[in-house]
């Protein structure tokens, strides 16, 4: 007997079973405990896995953090400044250092500008200090900033050379290149700018009626495309054409005629584009910086000048966002120092460089993340350390070497060439490359980023259209590609050519750059790369030196940060400056192999010889992975007791990490109670075996094929009347739509198929080639066929039965038929190959199947189980509903939850398009119970390596030599016709185990309970290293968005009765109705209930408003209030209500936008830069954001202060709360009995839970109100389990052993989970959620049947707290820790 632990690792669940399989017939197989494992990741953790997102969850927390010690690093710069300053008596406690009083908004900004000309006070120079240190300017480096918008120029020299001979680029261009010199410099986007200007002034001169005042509106700000656009919209006039060597000159040439005289208007047409796209490459953020920089330049102002005199021109001017080099503000601190330093001898140099270097501009270096970077798989060990006194396992060896290294990309490159296999698109003939073929291909990759499959074929083959090809691209040397384009774009300049680097072949790129190379006296030992060199010779190639300076550099502190790098490269490749400036510009991906580069260089030799990745590995000595073992190793190997859970963040993905830990944990769990197992059998969920681009894409995928099915679904209900549209009704009808093309006609016998017939009995879904030749029950191994010809046709491939049907005349049109359809589109390229694949040309192994345990997640769990079994089974989803379906056990989750359904009226009877009854539950599936997981590890616990084996190799069964003949005779039965996998059990004894076994699961839930963790802070200085232990929330402290607060006007209406009493009255809108309540009330000695009720009341008695009777005082009143409502600004997008915002007149502003745009706001609220939306046209006011009003109670963390950090006081002398955030995601309620016997709920939010934790306290208030009789009962956290009574069965949770598991089955229809908790201004209220539902909606009519909402709180007096383990067992009654 074989013990076997089953797995269904999914994104959020795990399923598991551990069964005995027999192993002969004196044997019988059972099934020992099945279980679920939920580990529910946040919305946006899954969606961002499951959508393939690169950024992690923690990503945004990350970027906060890192703007909190931003902000921390300031405060500190600025307290060590006024600290110093202080010390120095320049300040004191009572210095003001910030603007107080009328007319003084901008009074810092003035002293700053003045204090480069003028003298100031030592008081008035340190507030300039302090404004300095606030913002010190772009400091570029490489690596952080390689995605940054835009570039930075350096062209100054460039610039004041325009500025002097009042030239524009384009005619500083032209100049150049008529001298033959190509090396055109870069250009600030101001002087582009003034350059599209004086354009578009001389031109508009010539044509009035193109070049508008309202088509410079929208011209301007335009891309080179959107322009070119813009003119053939409006005008139909398309752009020059610019063909010919002499292109580049003839295009400055009409760039400098431009300002002169009149041009064509396609030449006018064409220079603006062009100018447009210059500005586009030189503008964006970094653009903007060095532009900014230029206007300093030539106005011969400071930072502060600069900001002042703007704000001096217009008050509006925004200095937000207006960022300078770092070296500019440098500049600025050295003229104001000198400045002031001549009227104040104490400002000597040792306090110049104390203030400047060590406090202003102190920058740290980044940290190393080296640390970080993984190991190599190959050339790594674990070893024992001890540390602190404790014996800790580290990994040490070779770390990974960057995606970038050309010896990866070369790495990389001859792993997908010896993997092409190149089929005949006739024959169905499939072969690898020819080593001479692979070499070929090879050198053309060498200098191509990429190529793709129509390229290869085309280079290697002389006939390439009859050949196809198993990849869609191969990726080249990315790192050489970008390298010699480069290099060919400085010889390009240097020689006055035009090169094509797409189009040069790679012998014709080498020589051109040599050649060039050598002519301009370059390095041209920096374009010889040889990656089988020693590892001393490789490191000393030039080529290498400069991918490694280029890829390691991070910055400098020139304005650029790359002079050093300039000037690096320049010695390295003996080029000048302007032309070693170019190479600089080149980035690579900051990202990282899974072997080193000693690994890679071992390996390399043997793939260039031609063979596969696996056997190259054998050659140089490794195994490829640590699963390829052989049977000896496998059998001596020491294998773990436990398995040792992942260490935090050392994997890739935190959300990968997660999973395989809960996989962990419930191994263990399992092993511990139900005794280790002898193997594993494991299938992954889709997303788990998907890289992340394939997980994009199948979410995109699954979204548009929802779509369509509803679609689908529609015409099925409104033409062909269906009543119950099944998933069959739409594949059918999916199927039918691929043969519009072919008029409606079937493929094999070309007969047409009217719709009146589609859904009858005559018509046939079809598999292209038989599910007992090849197991593929996909779309693509589909068609429609009438049935005869389906019986007919039988266990032959689609082809060989057209074949023997209708001979060879016939075989021909068929094959006409199957190309036209792919041709026109109504196919997909498998199911061609597939309607043109006889059986002879279907390998061994030929399956299109999703088992890929290549992929990253798959490999990991693999390489932990195999640390704990010998053998580790990988199975599939498709193989597992195979066998779920032939085992009988389709229908058991359905039966186990229909009567629950059935009780509530939930059932109906339908009728299916074969006429069948069918009974069906409302609204459900099968995924909707979290024991369908189970149900599948069950399955997966006995599917035998041999089924696996059998199903993916249905073609060589009718071999009897072959392994699978055995297979099928052992392990498969005749049933009819149909050839059916041997059950682990008689198939009635099997459904009654399974139904057995779910019926009495519990499934066990995380529960987040942590609310902070214990960190170590390491200081690290020249004499100690300094460990200070600090506590870390584990959640949000509260919602992120922190509001204002503001009192306002609320009209509402209330009934004139006995309740109005002169308090009331008071807050009538009114006066005229005010004042006649109060005569009435008044009447009566101001007793309300005589006033205005019983004879009184107004529809007995009413109250008039004038002496002709003919206006009366209303039943309801119209009253207004006082009501805290709390703001934040938003900014303008289509999500913004427009009702919500607080401002009159804006609110007047956005709606007539929105009314301009057809009320629509994806198109009113967007691309607002282009099309701003004016407050103020005349002074320049643009609406960006808006404030906004919320109705919901906040709380306050802070108190107002004002700007000098006084609290600021009401009326009454109290504080006023300030900056008010939601505080509702709740911790805890604690339960208590009061002291009348009532039940009373108490929510704690996460913020109080933190709170407590760090000031020492119980989390937990076990003592809250115990001054008034309060008892403490129990708590309930998010996730928690509790089990109900239940009155319509008389089951009593507190009469019944819950430990005993012999109750299971009677305590899972009432075991519950707290879902969400809220406290409410009338009552609070619990959400309770039942333990095997997946759905989170809120139907009234499954309202105590999958959800409870409890309000009474009494009810909670009758249910049981209970904690359950990994495996489904309670552990623990009533409150624990």
């Amino acid at each position: 007997m074989k013990k076997i632990l089953g797995l269904d690792l999914g994104t959020t669940s795990i399923g598991w079973a551990m069964v005995n399989q027999a192993e002969n017939n004196e044997e019988r197989s059972s099934i020992i405990k099945a279980g679920v494992r939920v580990n529910p990741l946040t919305t946006d953790e899954k969606d961002a896995f499951e959508k393939g997102k690169a950024v992690t969850t923690n990503t945004d927390r990350r970027l906060k953090r890192s703007m909190r010690r931003n902000l921390q690093r300031y405060k500190l710069r600025r307290n060590e400044l006024i600290s110093i300053l202080k010390e120095l008596g320049w300040i004191d406690d009572s210095t003001i250092l910030a603007e107080h009083g009328n007319k003084s908004t901008f009074e810092t900004y003035m002293l700053r500008s003045k204090a480069c000309t003028e003298m100031i006070s030592l008081s008035e120079l340190s507030r300039v200090l302090l404004m300095i240190n606030k913002k010190r300017g772009y400091k570029s480096n490489r690596k952080l900033n390689a995605d940054e918008d835009g570039h930075l120029v350096d062209g100054m020299a460039v610039a004041k050379m325009l500025y002097d001979e009042d030239k524009t680029p384009g005619q500083y261009c032209y100049e150049l290149v008529r001298k033959g010199n190509n090396a055109l410099p870069e250009f600030y986007a101001s002087d582009l700018v003034a350059e599209f200007r004086k354009v578009w002034k001389t031109q508009s001169s010539y044509y009035p009626e193109y070049l508008t005042d309202e088509f410079w509106q929208q011209a301007e700000g335009k891309s080179k495309s959107s322009l070119s656009k813009l003119f053939f919209a409006k005008y139909k006039i398309t752009t020059a054409d610019n063909k010919g060597k002499d292109k580049k000159v003839k295009a400055y040439e009409w760039r400098s005629s431009a300002i002169e005289r009149q041009l064509p208007m396609d030449q006018v047409a064409y220079v603006l584009c062009e100018i447009a796209g210059n500005i586009g490459s030189s503008s964006g953020y970094l653009g903007n910086i060095s532009d900014r920089s230029k206007e300093l330049y030539f106005n011969k102002q400071t930072v502060g000048q600069f900001l002042y005199s703007n704000i001096q021109k217009d008050p509006h001017f925004s200095t937000k966002k207006k960022v300078f080099y770092r070296q500019d503000y440098l500049d600025e601190f050295e003229v104001i120092w000198e400045k002031q330093a001549s009227f104040h001898p104490e400002m000597t140099a040792d306090l110049k460089k104390e203030i400047k270097d060590v406090v202003i501009f102190f920058q740290r270096r980044l940290k190393s993340q080296k640390g970080l970077i993984g190991y190599c798989e190959l050339e790594s060990r674990k070893v024992d350390v001890v540390v602190n006194g404790k014996t800790v396992r580290k990994i040490r060896g070779c770390k990974v070497a960057p995606v970038s290294s050309p010896l990866f990309q070369e790495f990389r490159m001859w792993q997908k060439i010896n993997n092409v296999i190149v089929t005949n698109k006739a024959t169905g003939e499939q072969r690898p490359l020819e080593q001479e073929e692979k070499e070929r291909l090879a050198e053309a990759l060498h200098v191509k980023d990429r190529m793709s499959s129509n390229d290869i074929l085309k280079l290697l083959f002389k006939k390439p259209k009859e050949l196809e090809m198993n990849f869609n691209a191969i990726e080249g040397n990315e790192t050489l590609s970008k390298l010699y384009s480069k290099f060919l774009e400085i010889i390009s300049m240097t020689d006055g050519m035009d090169y094509e680097y797409s189009k040069m072949r790679p012998e014709e790129l080498i020589h051109t750059l040599k050649v060039g190379f050598d002519k301009n006296h370059f390095n041209s030992e920096v374009l010889e790369y040889d990656a089988l060199l020693s590892k001393e010779e490789y490191e000393r190639q030039p080529l290498f030196k400069l991918w490694h300076l280029l890829y390691s550099y991070e910055g400098d502190n020139s304005q650029t940060g790359n002079e050093s790098l300039v000037k690096k490269i320049g010695e390295l490749c003996a080029m000048p400056d302007d032309l070693a400036k170019m190479a600089a510009s080149i980035s690579f991906k900051q990202d990282y192999a899974s072997l080193s580069h000693k690994a890679m260089r071992n390996i390399l030799p043997y793939m260039m010889d031609g063979n596969e990745y696996s056997v190259a590995c054998i050659c140089a000595g490794y195994n490829h992975s640590k699963q390829s073992l052989t049977k000896e190793q496998i059998d001596n190997k020491i294998l773990k007791e436990r398995l040792d859970e992942i260490p935090k963040n050392s994997l890739r993905n935190p959300v990968v990490e997660k999973i395989l830990n809960q996989m962990v944990n419930v191994i263990n769990a399992v092993g511990d109670r139900y005794g280790k197992p002898d193997e594993i059998h494991i299938e992954l969920a889709r997303e788990l075996k998907s890289s992340q681009e394939e997980r994009a894409k199948a979410t995109e995928s699954i979204a548009s094929n929802n779509k369509e099915n509803e679609r689908i679904k529609t015409i099925l209900e409104d033409r062909f009347h269906l009543t119950y549209v099944s998933r069959n009704d739409i594949l059918k009808y999916k199927l039918y739509e691929e043969l519009k093309n072919n008029g409606y006609k079937t493929l094999y016998s070309n007969q047409y198929v009217p719709e009146e017939k589609l859904f009858s009995r005559e018509i046939d879904i079809e598999h292209i080639i038989p599910q007992a030749v090849l197991f593929n029950d996909s779309l693509s191994n589909k068609t429609l066929e009438y049935r005869d010809i389906n019986l007919e046709k039988g266990k032959d491939t689609a082809y060989d039965y057209v074949k023997n049907k209708y001979g060879e005349t016939g075989l021909e049109d068929y094959r006409l038929r199957v190309q036209k359809l792919f041709e026109s589109g109504g196919i997909s390229r498998t199911k061609r190959d597939n309607l043109l694949r006889d059986a002879s040309n279907i390998p061994e192994g030929f399956v299109e199947r999703d088992l890929r345990d290549t992929q990253y997640i798959a490999k990991k769990a693999r390489e932990i189980l195999l640390e704990y079994v010998r053998v580790v089974v990988s199975t599939t989803g498709s193989i597992t509903d195979r066998l779920r379906e032939e085992w009988g056990l389709v229908n058991v989750m359905k039966e186990l939850n229909m009567p629950k359904f059935e009780a509530a009226g939930l059932v109906e009877t339908i009728t299916s398009s074969d006429g069948k009854d069918i009974r069906k539950i409302k609204d459900w599936t099968k995924r909707n119970d979290h024991r369908h997981h189970a149900m599948d590890a069950i399955t997966i616990a006995f599917t035998k390596l041999a089924h696996i084996q059998y199903l993916n190799n249905l073609n060589a069964k009718s071999d009897k030599s072959s392994s699978i003949y055995g297979i099928m005779m052992k392990e498969t039965y005749l049933s009819g016709s149909k050839r059916l996998i041997v059950p682990p059990m008689p198939l009635d004894q099997m459904r009654r185990a399974v139904r057995e076994q779910l019926g009495s699961i519990l499934v066990s839930i995380k529960a987040k309970n942590k609310v902070m963790t214990e960190n170590y802070n390491r200081i690290k200085t020249k004499e100690e290293v300094k460990v200070t232990k600090c506590l870390t929330p584990r959640g949000l402290l509260h919602k992120e968005q922190v509001y204002g607060q503001r009192r306002r006007y609320e009209a509402y209406f209330v009934k004139v009765n006995a309740k109005m009493d002169e308090d009331q009255i008071a807050s009538v809108a009114s006066s005229e109705i005010k004042a006649t309540l109060l005569l009435r009330l008044s009447q009566f000695n101001g007793d309300p209930k005589k006033a205005f009720s019983g004879v009184n009341s107004l529809d007995k008695n009413p109250i008039w408003l004038d002496d002709n009777h003919s206006r009366k005082v209303p039943e309801k009143v119209k009253c207004v209030r006082f009501v805290n409502v709390y703001s934040i600004r938003k900014p303008i997008d289509p999500n913004l209500s427009v009702e919500k915002v607080m401002d009159g007149k804006v609110q007047r502003i956005l709606r007539a936008r929105l009314a301009e745009f057809g009320n629509d706001p994806k198109k009113a609220f967007v691309n607002l830069d282009e099309n701003p939306i004016w407050f103020d046209k005349e002074k320049g006011i643009v609406l960006r954001s808006v404030t906004i009003a919320e109705r919901f109670d906040l709380d306050p963390i802070r108190i107002k202060r004002d700007n000098f950090g006084r609290e600021i006081l009401d009326r009454e002398g109290n504080p006023i709360p300030s900056d008010f955030v939601n505080f509702r995601n709740n911790h805890h309620a604690a339960i208590f009995e009061d002291a009348d016997g009532n039940i009373q709920g108490h929510i704690v939010p996460f913020y109080e839970a933190v709170r407590r934790k760090a000031s020492g306290l119980s989390i937990i208030d076990k003592k809250y109100n115990s001054d008034k009789g309060w008892k403490f009962l129990f708590t309930m956290k998010s996730n928690e389990m509790f089990v109900f009574p239940n009155e319509k069965t008389g089951f009593d949770p507190k009469k019944v052993n819950l430990m005993d598991p012999g109750n299971y089955s009677i305590i899972s229809p009432n075991l519950f989970r707290l879902q969400k908790m809220s406290n409410k201004k009338v009552c609070q209220e619990y959400y309770f959620r039942h333990h095997l539902e997946t759905t989170l909606g809120y139907d009234l009519s499954l309202k105590d049947i999958t959800w409870k909402c409890v309000q009474s709180l009494n009810i909670l007096s009758g249910i049981v707290k209970v904690r359950i383990n990994h495996i489904g067992e309670i552990v623990s009654v009533g409150e624990y820790d």
